[in-house]
């Protein structure tokens, strides 16, 4: 069975709200102003006085969420003040209680609440004779994600967020998307001026106001800003190959086989840790024997490591890695098939369907390598154009009034070239991240914890 410790998602508890039937009202309210209950699906909404008062009001612009008054109201008086807003409330209380089970005098509701907060709203349950009982959860029931709130996750959410809802088992990989990210940005955008400028642009997202979207990703924006000014030295790129830095490594358009060498290799890590990740995350979900036989498991992770060793055999010419290569390769094989055999259906179809995946398997480990080839690509792109303006920049340079033509190039040329390869290089920084990288990490979305919630005024 998985551990029962979270890496990342908040513990919950699966919970039975309990209150007296003469203080259901009370009691939804209570839990409305906690919340903190994921309640189950409420039901349908009853055709009363308040649905009919809401009809009759009509859609409103601007209108408020929807809140509630501890004290009753008539709906016609709501009505008649153009109160949608605890209308709408009202409305929810009522859908809520007529789907809550009944019985003996006592209602109840179910749901997922975090364990930390489960004594609380059992405490707040109390004043109305109500309380909050844990239940076993049910083996086939996921519960809701809700990812624990850290500094990481504050600043680079929007690169798991936009991707999907972390499964509840899973590790939260924040940090790792957000690392490998930025490495990749930096890597393919090589240029510290242009890094420099995409610095600025990060710290002017952060105080604007106007897009609060942009301003939650300042952060993220700036440190791929920074790791452009890191890749850039090391490229000698300084709004192209002007000299004013030297490279500290190599210049890509001079030696680009051993550029793709290295993307290459720094995309094998990258994915030996996105398999890591996906380990644990197969046995947190269904213990060791799923962390075994998963593609996403030891199992392609053996595959993946063995070709690697069996390549680095053939290249180097040395026999001694052929033997642990191929027995690598022929576990990982069989463990993925053992896998791929349990899952599948009985007689000729599912030789079929094994014979089929552990192909699509090797095919994957081969492309998904390759893949991050792009690295060291769209840093050649990004290089050979600003080596282009700046070719054209010095020719036209102390040739009297061609000077200002070679100037007007220089602006215009790193203006475009930053506009055009700042977009295709965060867009194909994202697709290695979601594709050769989190097809690892999950299988599978989680769903989100969305806890009840009702404004409490007075009115």
């Amino acid at each position: 069975m998985p551990p029962a410790n979270r890496a990342g998602a908040v513990r919950m508890s699966r919970a039975a709200i309990l209150i007296p039937d003469d203080n259901v009202r009370a009691g939804l309210i209570e839990v409305a102003a906690a919340g903190c209950v994921d309640l189950d699906e409420a039901g349908t909404t009853p055709e009363d006085d308040v649905s009919e008062a809401l009809r009759r009001l009509g859609p409103g612009v601007g209108d408020a969420p929807a809140a509630v008054t501890r004290a009753r109201h008539d709906p016609a008086e709501l009505e008649h003040d153009g109160r949608r807003d605890l209308l709408a409330g009202e409305q929810q209380l009522r859908r809520l209680a007529a789907a809550g089970v009944h019985h003996d005098g006592v209602a109840a509701w179910l749901g997922w609440v975090p364990t930390a907060e489960r004594p609380d709203l059992s405490h707040r349950m109390e004043q109305f004779g109500g309380t909050v009982v844990e239940l076993p959860r049910p083996r086939w029931v996921e519960p809701p994600t809700q990812l624990a709130e850290s500094l990481g996750r504050a600043r680079f959410h929007v690169l798991v967020d936009s991707f999907g809802v972390v499964p509840y088992a899973d590790i939260d990989p924040t940090l790792f998307a957000a690392a490998t990210y930025v490495l990749m940005f930096g890597m393919m955008f090589a240029d510290a001026g242009h890094g420099a400028i995409v610095v600025l642009l990060g710290i002017l997202a952060g105080v604007q106001r106007r897009w609060p979207a942009l301003r939650r990703a300042w952060v993220l924006i700036t440190a791929c800003g920074v790791s452009a000014c890191i890749f850039g030295p090391l490229f000698g790129e300084f709004f192209g190959p002007t000299g004013v830095v030297q490279p500290l490594w190599i210049r890509p358009l001079d030696n680009p086989e051993l550029l793709l060498l290295a993307a290459v290799i720094f995309g094998a890590v990258l994915i030996s840790g996105s398999y890591a990740m996906g380990i644990v995350n197969r046995y947190r979900e269904g213990g060791w024997h799923r962390a075994l036989v998963a593609a996403s498991g030891v199992a392609g992770f053996s595959v993946f490591a063995a070709f690697g060793v069996l390549a680095a055999g053939l290249v180097e010419q040395q026999a001694v890695l052929l033997v642990p290569g191929g027995v690598g390769v022929a576990l990982g094989l069989a463990l993925l098939a053992l896998g791929l055999q349990q899952e599948s259906r009985s007689g000729g179809a599912a030789i079929a369907e094994v014979v089929v995946g552990v192909f699509d398997t090797v095919i994957r480990v081969g492309t998904n390598l390759v893949s991050f080839a792009r690295l060291a690509a769209f840093g050649l792109v990004h290089a050979a154009i600003e080596g282009l303006v700046w070719s054209a920049t010095s020719s036209l340079a102390g040739r009297g009034w061609l000077t200002i033509i070679g100037v007007a190039v220089f602006f215009v040329g790193n203006a475009v070239a930053f506009g055009l390869e700042g977009l295709v290089v965060g867009i194909q920084a994202l697709r290695l991240e979601y594709y050769e990288l989190f097809s690892r990490v999950f299988v599978g979305e989680g769903r989100r914890f969305h806890p009840w919630y009702l404004d409490i005024v007075e009115a």
